[in-house]
């Protein structure tokens, strides 16, 4: 694999690497606090992030060699990602640290090869939109094949019983209408700040991607009302303008919050890792 392939799979464990280094994440595992995770800290991340880098390349190299439709690549990349995830629950002992990460980079790295495979780095906001509406035509039947027998499953998992409790498709949905979140809300905001010191641009760009991201991890744990509530303080903590020291202080009493509520925003983590992907090839930091 040559230098820009070597490139685009060291931004994709940069990502998750950065995302879980940030620190205070509110209700979230960082260097400081678990969030409001029982079962998972800082080091199991690691563990995690390295069970699953070794794909990252196989994802990028299906994309890079895919000749048929989009569509066609997602097989392909689903049965790679089920083999990272296997690999991911052994090394954590089956706690679920980056289930939807793992899903969102298998896709988005395939989607990053077909790219590639006409284009050069380093990526221009244009190439990134190009990238993201690959992802949505790789994942365009995702939502009608993996929901249409799942009121009739005995074993659900938590995307599944949001999605017939109500109606969110979480990071499925993403995928399927090409990340709108990372496309209109987190890019944009990375590329408009950039000149910030990069821990500060991603404790900002985290506490206005919360305040505007239905979140599913927040779903889950809270139900509506949590996930309103959530995104309420977010807006109200985003315009106060805050120095970095003062945005510091409120994130660390936010955690503490967060811990109490027992609310993760681990939804707005996945994203934040995927914009991290495309700010490093984009050269944003």
């Amino acid at each position: 694999m040559n230098n820009q392939y070597h490139t685009v799979v060291v931004a994709a464990k940069k990502g998750l690497f950065y995302e879980v280094a940030l620190s205070p994440k509110p209700g979230l595992v960082d260097r400081l606090t678990n969030g409001a995770h029982k079962d998972m800290d800082f080091y199991l991340f690691i563990d995690s992030i390295l069970a699953l880098s070794p794909y990252f390349s196989q994802y990028l190299k299906a994309g890079l060699q895919h000749q048929g439709t989009p569509a066609e690549l997602f097989y392909t990349l689903r049965q790679l990602g089920q083999q990272a995830e296997a690999a991911m629950f052994a090394a954590t002992n089956g706690i679920n640290t980056h289930k939807g990460a793992n899903f969102s980079f298998a896709v988005l790295l395939g989607a990053t090869g077909l790219h590639l495979q006409k284009s050069q780095l380093p990526l221009t906001a244009t190439d990134s939109e190009n990238i993201l509406k690959l992802s949505q035509a790789i994942t365009k039947d995702l939502l009608k094949t993996d929901f249409k027998n799942v009121a009739s499953k005995k074993e659900l998992t938590h995307g599944e019983k949001l999605y017939l409790a109500k109606g969110a498709t979480g990071i499925r949905g993403q995928a399927a209408a090409g990340y709108p979140a990372l496309g209109e809300v987190l890019l944009p905001y990375l590329r408009a700040n950039r000149n910030l010191p990069r821990e500060e641009l991603l404790l900002r760009a985290l506490v206005f991607l919360m305040s505007e991201l239905e979140d599913s991890n927040v779903l889950h744990r809270g139900g509506a009302t949590a996930l309103i509530t959530l995104k309420a303080e977010m807006q109200q903590l985003h315009a106060k303008g805050l120095t970095n020291a003062e945005l510091i202080r409120a994130l660390i009493h936010y955690d503490e919050i967060l811990i109490s509520r027992n609310w993760s925003p681990g939804g707005a983590a996945d994203l934040l890792s995927l914009g991290i992907y495309f700010a490093l090839l984009e050269g944003l930091f």
